[in-house]
């Protein structure tokens, strides 16, 4: 017989887990005690619930394979519900664990207790009250398949405290290994037609095209039939994107050089699409066709209607296509790469504004140049996430780590974290607002205490910057979104990192060298000036079309 907490690590173990990242309470001490006699498993004790979750979610977006995390029951259990809903949104596999009173013999009544498992349903792919240890293998192999699949996303578990120290005769299940099903050959013919009768066809890749094989078969496409690409949020990296054929990243929904390339196409691949991220094109009765590429069939909403779907893995769908495909000597992409053109131009000229505080065009570049090709950055949620999906060119898949889905505060520290845990080899940098920076600030003690390499460089100008500038457009008057900050060097050196303040544009490219190659955890405070931040459209589009 074995104790139930111990099956339960041994299925974990048996999923190939590394890390479990979490805060445990009263209610965790079984599967504490069975935990730390783990050979495999290693417990990240984080500073918040909130912060385990993200780091978790993090590593099932670089892995594919899902990330664990722990919490107790009530305030611990509560603490994930928006790391839960940023792996669901954002497509990251993740499992939730938590802890909960006796459901045989209630000891205490009610105290602390919720319907957690009622909580995570809408939430969640899964969710799961353990009420028998003979069950744990079942359920928890399970939770990793649903985490797993496509569209990846968050599942949970409940495991009640006298469930945890039962004796059990069961066992773990091997994990299984399935192929997604490939699409069907006629939707892939169907598909082809259509792009060898367009006059300008072009490639929207989206979140659900990153993933290894998909970005390598897209290249291949690419190149053979020279069809330009761009980006959604969630897409950057998939393929490099100092590429000739890149059009640029739909940071916003409508108005931008890159939408004007769309515009200029008539048929349309939509590769990877998720109604979770902002549609980087809107659809209208008699405009471009649309082509679905995806694992699942097209969610339908009043702008993404698609004619054609080709369902099934995403790579394989990408080269059915590619082997089938006869590239028209028709097609003309002029207009489209004219657009870039003058997007790279726009881009360049505001980079060159080297002014103090400092010019968020301007700093995006400064960390472009600093980061190497592989180099990771992760950024939490504010204004400066539009100027850096538009103006950061990414090299390399899951190099640009942000979130178009649930665009959730807090999660820029934590997810660099992870990144640095799982590529210690790598550079890796976590961009943060002031606001989102001291949402999950407490962690930087967990970076420090784990010797992980990074740097957080914090943009400041102590406000909740994007919906001030929103507040100002919209006309109303400013108040509201102002507040205070610590000294952040101060701060960054009382957690034992290391701490900077940027003095002017020139010093800035000074800190990201010097962060960047000094071993240990860094903090850049650096003061930036959002008073132009409507430069990110003020773009004389109509002008621009005419002349082109």
């Amino acid at each position: 017989m074995t104790k139930a907490s111990d099956l339960f690590i041994a299925c974990l173990e048996e999923e190939g887990v590394e890390y479990i990242f979490g805060v445990p309470g009263e209610e965790n001490l079984d599967m504490l005690d069975s935990l730390s006699r783990s050979k495999q498993i290693r417990l990240i004790l984080t500073r918040h619930e909130q912060g385990a979750g993200f780091m978790a979610a993090t590593y099932g977006r670089h892995t594919g394979q899902t990330g664990v995390c722990m919490a107790t029951l009530g305030p611990g259990a509560t603490n994930f519900v928006t790391a839960a809903a940023y792996a669901q949104l954002g497509g990251m596999p993740m499992l939730m664990v938590t802890g909960q009173k006796p459901i045989k013999k209630s000891k205490q009544g009610r105290f602390q207790i919720l319907d957690v498992v009622g909580m995570m349903k809408p939430i969640t792919k899964f969710t799961h009250q353990l009420a028998s240890a003979d069950n744990i293998p079942s359920r928890v192999r399970e939770a990793f398949r649903l985490a797993e699949e496509e569209k990846p996303g968050a599942a949970h578990i409940e495991f009640p405290e006298d469930i945890a120290e039962e004796e059990t005769a069961s066992v773990p299940l091997k994990r299984s290994h399935v192929r997604r099903p490939i699409a069907d050959v006629k939707s892939v013919r169907e598909a082809v037609k259509a792009l060898e009768a367009a006059r300008a066809p072009v490639l929207v890749i989206g979140a659900g095209a990153n993933r290894t094989m998909t970005g390598r078969m897209l290249l291949q496409f690419v190149e053979k039939t020279g069809i330009p690409f761009l980006t959604t949020q969630l897409g950057k990296g998939v393929i490099d994107e100092r590429h000739p054929r890149f059009l640029g990243c739909a940071a916003l929904s409508a108005g931008d050089f890159v939408h004007r390339a769309v515009e200029a196409s008539d048929c349309i691949v939509n590769i990877g699409h998720d109604v979770i991220e902002k549609p980087p094109f809107f659809m209208q009765q008699g405009g471009p066709r649309v082509i679905h590429v995806s694992t699942r069939t097209a969610e339908v909403d009043p702008v993404y209607f698609p004619d054609i779907e080709v369902i099934g893995d995403i790579a394989n769908a990408i080269w059915q296509i590619k082997e089938d495909i006869v590239p028209n000597g028709g097609w003309n992409f002029d207009h489209m790469l004219a657009y870039r053109k003058a997007d790279l131009e726009h881009t360049r000229s505001l980079a060159a504004d080297a002014r103090f505080p400092i010019f968020p065009p301007h700093l995006v570049q400064q960390v472009r140049d600093a980061m190497p090709d592989d180099g990771i950055i992760c950024l939490d949620n504010g204004v400066y996430k539009i100027w850096f999906a538009r103006g950061y060119t990414a090299y390399r898949p899951n190099t640009v780590l942000l979130d178009n889905a649930l665009a959730s505060m807090g999660a820029g520290l934590p997810s660099a974290m992870m990144s640095a845990m799982l590529y210690p080899e790598r550079k890796v940098m976590a961009i943060c607002g002031d606001g989102g920076f001291m949402m999950n600030s407490q962690e930087m003690e967990t970076a420090v205490r784990l010797g992980l390499n990074l740097t957080v460089l914090i943009l400041n100008d102590s406000a909740y910057g994007m919906i001030r500038w929103k507040q100002a457009n919209m006309g109303f008057a400013d108040f509201g979104l102002t507040y205070n900050n610590p000294d952040f060097v101060q701060y960054a050196e009382s957690y034992g990192a290391n701490g900077y303040r940027v003095e002017s544009a020139a010093h800035l490219k000074q800190l990201l060298a010097h962060t960047r190659d000094t071993p240990g955890v860094h903090l850049i405070d650096c003061p930036v000036d959002y008073s132009e931040n409507d430069q990110i459209l003020n773009i004389d589009i109509k002008r621009l079309s005419k002349e082109l």
